[in-house]
């Protein structure tokens, strides 16, 4: 286990601490709760998803043409 410190503004600990009761959880154990729920539905792919993308020959080499530019710094952030 590892410790964390960090700092949030009143009103962001207000929210946490309403959503921490709100499922019956201590402040520290809601943030790690919420924060695993975050990183697996938001950042990663399933199986299933991965294969659905991967059957979209477009989509695949619009993103294959992407990571070229990237690679080659042909690109502008907006």
């Amino acid at each position: 286990m590892k410790t964390v410190t960090m700092r949030v503004d009143d009103s962001v600990y207000q929210m946490i601490a309403l959503a921490a009761s709100g499922e019956r959880r201590n402040i520290s154990n809601f943030i790690e709760y919420a924060t695993l729920q975050y990183l697996s539905s938001a950042q990663y792919v399933d199986n299933a998803e991965m294969a659905e993308i991967m059957t979209d020959k477009e989509l695949v080499e619009n993103l294959k043409r992407g990571f070229e530019e990237v690679k080659n710094g042909e690109y502008t952030i907006v």
